[in-house]
Protein backbone atom coordinates (compact mmCIF):
# COMPACT_ATOMS: atom_id res chain seq x y z
CA UNK A 1 0.00 0.00 0.00
CA UNK A 2 1.28 3.44 -0.95
CA UNK A 3 0.24 4.98 2.36
CA UNK A 4 2.44 2.45 4.19
CA UNK A 5 5.60 3.91 2.61
CA UNK A 6 4.72 7.59 2.07
CA UNK A 7 2.36 9.93 3.91
CA UNK A 8 0.51 11.37 0.92
CA UNK A 9 -1.07 14.18 2.94
CA UNK A 10 2.38 15.40 3.96
CA UNK A 11 3.53 15.22 0.34
CA UNK A 12 0.47 17.14 -0.83
CA UNK A 13 1.01 19.92 1.72
CA UNK A 14 4.72 20.11 0.86
CA UNK A 15 3.90 20.43 -2.84
CA UNK A 16 1.21 23.04 -2.18
CA UNK A 17 3.79 25.20 -0.42
CA UNK A 18 5.95 25.06 -3.55
CA UNK A 19 3.35 26.11 -6.09
CA UNK A 20 2.34 22.75 -7.53
CA UNK A 21 -1.22 22.34 -8.82
CA UNK A 22 -3.71 22.58 -5.95
CA UNK A 23 -5.76 19.69 -4.70
CA UNK A 24 -5.06 16.38 -2.99
CA UNK A 25 -2.69 13.71 -4.21
CA UNK A 26 -4.80 11.02 -5.85
CA UNK A 27 -4.54 7.83 -7.94
CA UNK A 28 -1.21 7.01 -6.27
CA UNK A 29 0.41 3.71 -7.19
CA UNK A 30 3.75 2.06 -6.56
CA UNK A 31 5.90 1.56 -9.64
CA UNK A 32 7.98 -1.57 -9.93
CA UNK A 33 11.60 -1.67 -10.98
CA UNK A 34 15.01 -3.13 -10.36
CA UNK A 35 15.71 -1.07 -7.26
CA UNK A 36 14.79 -1.01 -3.60
CA UNK A 37 14.19 2.72 -3.80
CA UNK A 38 10.50 3.60 -3.82
CA UNK A 39 8.76 5.14 -6.83
CA UNK A 40 5.18 6.39 -6.62
CA UNK A 41 3.22 7.76 -9.56
CA UNK A 42 0.29 10.01 -8.70
CA UNK A 43 -1.94 12.82 -9.89
CA UNK A 44 -2.23 16.28 -8.45
CA UNK A 45 -4.46 18.71 -10.23
CA UNK A 46 -4.46 17.66 -13.89
CA UNK A 47 -0.82 16.58 -13.92
CA UNK A 48 1.02 13.31 -13.30
CA UNK A 49 4.12 13.24 -11.11
CA UNK A 50 6.53 10.67 -9.71
CA UNK A 51 7.95 10.69 -6.18
CA UNK A 52 11.20 8.93 -5.42
CA UNK A 53 12.47 8.14 -1.95
CA UNK A 54 14.82 5.57 -0.34
CA UNK A 55 13.67 2.17 0.91
CA UNK A 56 11.47 1.93 3.99
CA UNK A 57 14.36 0.34 5.89
CA UNK A 58 17.02 2.95 5.33
CA UNK A 59 20.63 1.96 4.82
CA UNK A 60 23.50 4.15 5.94
CA UNK A 61 23.89 5.96 2.62
CA UNK A 62 20.29 5.79 1.36
CA UNK A 63 19.43 9.45 1.86
CA UNK A 64 22.75 10.66 0.51
CA UNK A 65 22.23 8.57 -2.64
CA UNK A 66 18.82 10.16 -3.26
CA UNK A 67 20.23 13.63 -2.65
CA UNK A 68 23.03 12.94 -5.13
CA UNK A 69 20.81 11.59 -7.88
CA UNK A 70 18.39 14.50 -7.51
CA UNK A 71 21.32 16.89 -7.85
CA UNK A 72 22.70 15.11 -10.91
CA UNK A 73 19.30 14.99 -12.62
CA UNK A 74 18.75 18.69 -11.90
CA UNK A 75 22.16 19.45 -13.40
CA UNK A 76 21.23 17.55 -16.57
CA UNK A 77 18.21 19.75 -17.23
CA UNK A 78 18.88 21.78 -20.35
CA UNK A 79 21.26 19.18 -21.77
CA UNK A 80 20.27 16.72 -24.54
CA UNK A 81 20.46 13.77 -22.12
CA UNK A 82 17.09 11.97 -22.01
CA UNK A 83 16.26 11.88 -18.31
CA UNK A 84 13.33 12.68 -16.03
CA UNK A 85 13.12 16.29 -14.95
CA UNK A 86 13.45 17.05 -11.23
CA UNK A 87 10.65 19.46 -10.31
CA UNK A 88 11.43 19.83 -6.61
CA UNK A 89 13.63 18.07 -4.06
CA UNK A 90 13.32 17.76 -0.29
CA UNK A 91 16.76 17.09 1.25
CA UNK A 92 15.27 17.54 4.74
CA UNK A 93 14.91 14.12 6.41
CA UNK A 94 12.36 15.35 8.94
CA UNK A 95 9.57 16.09 6.46
CA UNK A 96 8.82 12.48 5.51
CA UNK A 97 9.72 10.62 8.67
CA UNK A 98 13.44 10.23 8.11
CA UNK A 99 13.61 9.94 4.32
CA UNK A 100 14.53 12.57 1.77
CA UNK A 101 12.65 12.59 -1.53
CA UNK A 102 12.15 14.41 -4.77
CA UNK A 103 9.34 14.97 -7.25
CA UNK A 104 10.03 14.45 -10.93
CA UNK A 105 8.20 14.57 -14.21
CA UNK A 106 6.47 11.41 -15.38
CA UNK A 107 7.90 9.91 -18.55
CA UNK A 108 5.28 7.87 -20.40
CA UNK A 109 7.62 5.32 -21.88
CA UNK A 110 8.09 1.57 -22.21
CA UNK A 111 10.63 -0.45 -20.24
CA UNK A 112 11.96 -2.97 -22.78
CA UNK A 113 12.80 -5.52 -20.10
CA UNK A 114 9.10 -5.78 -19.26
CA UNK A 115 7.13 -5.11 -22.45
CA UNK A 116 7.61 -3.77 -25.94
CA UNK A 117 5.96 -1.04 -28.03
CA UNK A 118 4.16 -2.15 -31.17
CA UNK A 119 6.97 -0.96 -33.45
CA UNK A 120 9.33 -3.50 -31.86
CA UNK A 121 7.66 -6.22 -33.92
CA UNK A 122 9.80 -4.93 -36.78
CA UNK A 123 13.35 -6.31 -36.56
CA UNK A 124 14.90 -3.14 -37.96
CA UNK A 125 13.23 -1.15 -35.22
CA UNK A 126 14.64 -3.52 -32.59
CA UNK A 127 18.11 -2.96 -34.02
CA UNK A 128 17.48 0.79 -33.89
CA UNK A 129 16.42 0.48 -30.24
CA UNK A 130 19.81 -1.02 -29.46
CA UNK A 131 21.62 1.80 -31.21
CA UNK A 132 19.49 4.36 -29.40
CA UNK A 133 20.68 2.92 -26.08
CA UNK A 134 24.22 3.79 -27.16
CA UNK A 135 23.18 7.20 -28.48
CA UNK A 136 21.71 8.15 -25.10
CA UNK A 137 24.85 6.95 -23.32
CA UNK A 138 27.17 8.86 -25.64
CA UNK A 139 25.08 11.97 -25.04
CA UNK A 140 25.55 11.56 -21.30
CA UNK A 141 29.28 10.99 -21.70
CA UNK A 142 29.61 14.23 -23.66
CA UNK A 143 28.28 16.44 -20.83
CA UNK A 144 30.92 18.64 -19.17
CA UNK A 145 30.26 17.82 -15.52
CA UNK A 146 32.13 20.88 -14.29
CA UNK A 147 30.16 23.22 -16.54
CA UNK A 148 26.82 21.90 -15.22
CA UNK A 149 27.89 22.35 -11.60
CA UNK A 150 29.00 18.84 -10.64
CA UNK A 151 32.70 19.49 -10.25
CA UNK A 152 32.64 18.57 -6.55
CA UNK A 153 30.74 15.28 -6.93
CA UNK A 154 32.51 11.95 -6.51
CA UNK A 155 36.23 11.22 -6.38
CA UNK A 156 37.43 10.89 -9.97
CA UNK A 157 41.11 11.05 -8.98
CA UNK A 158 42.38 7.47 -8.87
CA UNK A 159 38.94 6.15 -9.84
CA UNK A 160 40.17 3.31 -12.04
CA UNK A 161 43.01 2.39 -9.69
CA UNK A 162 40.55 1.84 -6.83
CA UNK A 163 38.14 -0.46 -8.63
CA UNK A 164 39.64 -3.93 -8.25
CA UNK A 165 40.69 -3.50 -4.62
CA UNK A 166 37.40 -1.86 -3.73
CA UNK A 167 35.31 -4.74 -5.00
CA UNK A 168 37.59 -7.50 -3.75
CA UNK A 169 37.27 -5.89 -0.31
CA UNK A 170 33.50 -5.92 -0.72
CA UNK A 171 33.63 -9.61 -1.57
CA UNK A 172 35.70 -10.25 1.56
CA UNK A 173 33.00 -8.71 3.75
CA UNK A 174 30.54 -11.39 2.68
CA UNK A 175 32.53 -13.83 4.82
CA UNK A 176 31.03 -12.12 7.87
CA UNK A 177 27.63 -13.52 6.94
CA UNK A 178 26.90 -16.79 8.70
CA UNK A 179 26.31 -19.66 6.32
CA UNK A 180 28.11 -18.14 3.33
CA UNK A 181 30.60 -20.79 2.14
CA UNK A 182 32.90 -18.31 0.41
CA UNK A 183 33.12 -17.28 -3.23
CA UNK A 184 32.77 -20.18 -5.66
CA UNK A 185 33.47 -17.93 -8.64
CA UNK A 186 35.31 -19.11 -11.75
CA UNK A 187 38.25 -17.01 -12.98
CA UNK A 188 38.11 -14.70 -9.93
CA UNK A 189 41.87 -14.54 -9.46
CA UNK A 190 42.55 -14.52 -13.20
CA UNK A 191 40.12 -11.71 -13.91
CA UNK A 192 41.38 -9.66 -10.95
CA UNK A 193 44.99 -9.98 -12.08
CA UNK A 194 44.13 -9.19 -15.69
CA UNK A 195 42.30 -6.03 -14.70
CA UNK A 196 45.23 -4.81 -12.64
CA UNK A 197 47.71 -5.60 -15.40
CA UNK A 198 45.71 -4.00 -18.21
CA UNK A 199 44.21 -0.94 -16.53
CA UNK A 200 44.10 2.15 -18.80
CA UNK A 201 46.76 4.68 -17.89
CA UNK A 202 44.40 7.67 -17.97
CA UNK A 203 40.79 8.72 -18.58
CA UNK A 204 38.69 11.85 -18.91
CA UNK A 205 36.23 12.19 -16.01
CA UNK A 206 32.54 12.64 -16.67
CA UNK A 207 29.07 11.76 -15.43
CA UNK A 208 28.49 8.04 -14.88
CA UNK A 209 25.03 6.53 -14.56
CA UNK A 210 26.57 3.56 -12.79
CA UNK A 211 24.00 0.90 -13.73
CA UNK A 212 23.43 1.36 -17.43
CA UNK A 213 21.48 -1.47 -19.06
CA UNK A 214 18.24 -1.99 -20.93
CA UNK A 215 16.13 -2.42 -17.81
CA UNK A 216 17.02 1.14 -16.78
CA UNK A 217 15.78 2.69 -20.02
CA UNK A 218 12.34 3.86 -21.09
CA UNK A 219 11.62 3.95 -24.82
CA UNK A 220 9.22 6.27 -26.60
CA UNK A 221 5.94 4.65 -27.58
CA UNK A 222 5.96 5.93 -31.15
CA UNK A 223 9.55 5.44 -32.36
CA UNK A 224 12.68 3.43 -31.46
CA UNK A 225 14.22 6.14 -29.29
CA UNK A 226 15.27 6.23 -25.64
CA UNK A 227 12.84 8.60 -23.92
CA UNK A 228 14.54 8.50 -20.53
CA UNK A 229 17.41 6.95 -18.61
CA UNK A 230 16.08 6.06 -15.16
CA UNK A 231 17.30 4.74 -11.77
CA UNK A 232 20.25 7.06 -11.15
CA UNK A 233 21.03 5.83 -7.63
CA UNK A 234 24.58 4.75 -8.54
CA UNK A 235 25.49 7.90 -10.44
CA UNK A 236 28.79 9.65 -9.77
CA UNK A 237 31.65 11.41 -11.48
CA UNK A 238 34.05 8.80 -12.76
CA UNK A 239 34.91 7.25 -16.09
CA UNK A 240 31.89 7.23 -18.43
CA UNK A 241 33.35 4.32 -20.37
CA UNK A 242 32.49 2.11 -17.39
CA UNK A 243 28.85 2.64 -18.42
CA UNK A 244 29.61 1.43 -21.94
CA UNK A 245 31.38 -1.59 -20.49
CA UNK A 246 28.34 -2.22 -18.27
CA UNK A 247 26.05 -2.15 -21.29
CA UNK A 248 28.32 -4.64 -23.05
CA UNK A 249 28.49 -6.94 -20.01
CA UNK A 250 24.70 -7.06 -19.65
CA UNK A 251 23.83 -7.07 -23.34
CA UNK A 252 21.43 -9.86 -24.42
CA UNK A 253 23.39 -12.80 -25.75
CA UNK A 254 21.26 -15.84 -25.08
CA UNK A 255 22.92 -16.77 -21.77
CA UNK A 256 21.82 -16.17 -18.18
CA UNK A 257 23.61 -12.86 -17.78
CA UNK A 258 21.56 -10.48 -19.83
CA UNK A 259 19.00 -8.00 -18.57
CA UNK A 260 17.41 -7.62 -21.97
CA UNK A 261 14.09 -9.13 -20.93
CA UNK A 262 11.37 -8.77 -23.55
CA UNK A 263 13.62 -7.00 -26.04
CA UNK A 264 16.45 -9.47 -25.66
CA UNK A 265 14.09 -12.37 -26.25
CA UNK A 266 13.02 -10.91 -29.60
CA UNK A 267 16.55 -10.74 -30.98
CA UNK A 268 18.01 -8.82 -33.93
CA UNK A 269 19.89 -6.39 -31.70
CA UNK A 270 23.31 -4.92 -32.46
CA UNK A 271 26.33 -6.94 -31.41
CA UNK A 272 28.57 -5.57 -28.69
CA UNK A 273 31.08 -4.66 -31.41
CA UNK A 274 28.39 -2.65 -33.17
CA UNK A 275 27.55 -0.92 -29.89
CA UNK A 276 31.18 0.16 -29.52
CA UNK A 277 31.35 1.27 -33.15
CA UNK A 278 28.22 3.40 -32.69
CA UNK A 279 29.65 5.00 -29.55
CA UNK A 280 32.91 5.76 -31.34
CA UNK A 281 31.00 7.61 -34.06
CA UNK A 282 29.61 10.03 -31.47
CA UNK A 283 32.38 10.38 -28.91
CA UNK A 284 35.94 11.64 -28.78
CA UNK A 285 36.82 9.28 -25.94
CA UNK A 286 39.62 6.76 -26.45
CA UNK A 287 37.99 3.33 -26.87
CA UNK A 288 41.21 1.39 -27.39
CA UNK A 289 40.84 -0.27 -23.96
CA UNK A 290 37.08 -0.87 -24.13
CA UNK A 291 37.56 -4.59 -23.46
CA UNK A 292 39.00 -3.66 -20.07
CA UNK A 293 35.82 -1.77 -19.22
CA UNK A 294 33.63 -4.70 -20.23
CA UNK A 295 35.67 -7.06 -18.07
CA UNK A 296 35.53 -4.62 -15.15
CA UNK A 297 31.75 -4.47 -15.48
CA UNK A 298 31.48 -8.27 -15.37
CA UNK A 299 33.79 -8.33 -12.34
CA UNK A 300 31.97 -5.60 -10.41
CA UNK A 301 28.42 -6.67 -11.22
CA UNK A 302 29.26 -10.28 -10.45
CA UNK A 303 30.50 -9.34 -6.98
CA UNK A 304 27.42 -7.17 -6.37
CA UNK A 305 25.14 -10.11 -7.25
CA UNK A 306 27.18 -12.48 -5.09
CA UNK A 307 26.34 -10.24 -2.15
CA UNK A 308 22.67 -11.16 -2.41
CA UNK A 309 23.63 -14.83 -2.55
CA UNK A 310 25.70 -14.38 0.61
CA UNK A 311 22.78 -12.71 2.36
CA UNK A 312 20.51 -15.54 1.20
CA UNK A 313 22.92 -18.05 2.76
CA UNK A 314 22.52 -16.12 6.02
CA UNK A 315 18.72 -16.14 5.74
CA UNK A 316 18.55 -12.43 4.91
CA UNK A 317 17.25 -12.91 1.36
CA UNK A 318 15.21 -15.55 -0.45
CA UNK A 319 17.07 -18.74 -1.33
CA UNK A 320 15.69 -18.90 -4.87
CA UNK A 321 16.76 -15.32 -5.57
CA UNK A 322 20.17 -15.94 -4.03
CA UNK A 323 20.74 -19.07 -6.10
CA UNK A 324 19.69 -17.31 -9.29
CA UNK A 325 22.00 -14.35 -8.69
CA UNK A 326 24.89 -16.64 -7.76
CA UNK A 327 24.45 -18.37 -11.12
CA UNK A 328 24.42 -14.97 -12.81
CA UNK A 329 27.60 -14.03 -10.96
CA UNK A 330 29.34 -17.14 -12.26
CA UNK A 331 28.06 -16.46 -15.77
CA UNK A 332 29.40 -12.90 -15.62
CA UNK A 333 32.86 -14.13 -14.72
CA UNK A 334 32.64 -16.63 -17.57
CA UNK A 335 31.73 -13.73 -19.85
CA UNK A 336 34.69 -11.75 -18.52
CA UNK A 337 36.92 -14.61 -19.65
CA UNK A 338 35.31 -14.49 -23.10
CA UNK A 339 35.98 -10.76 -23.39
CA UNK A 340 39.62 -11.33 -22.35
CA UNK A 341 40.31 -13.92 -25.06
Amino acid sequence: MVQDVVDLAVVSDWMDARGFPPGPVRDAELLGGGTQNILIRFRKGDEVFVLRRPPVHLRKASNDAIRREARVLAALEGTPVPAPRVLAACPDETVLGGAVFYIMSYVDGVNPSVSLPAYAEDKDNRFAMGLSAVDALATLGAVDHVAVGLGDVGRPEGFLERQVGRWLSELDTYGDLEGYPGPDIPNLAVVSAWLEANRPAAFRPGIMHGDYHLANLLYAKDEPRVAAIVDWEMCTIGDPLVDLGWLMATWPSGDRVDTGGALGAKGNLPTTSELVERYAQQSERDLSAITWYAVLACFKLGIVLEGTYARACAGLAGKAVGDRLHAMCRALFDRAGQFMT
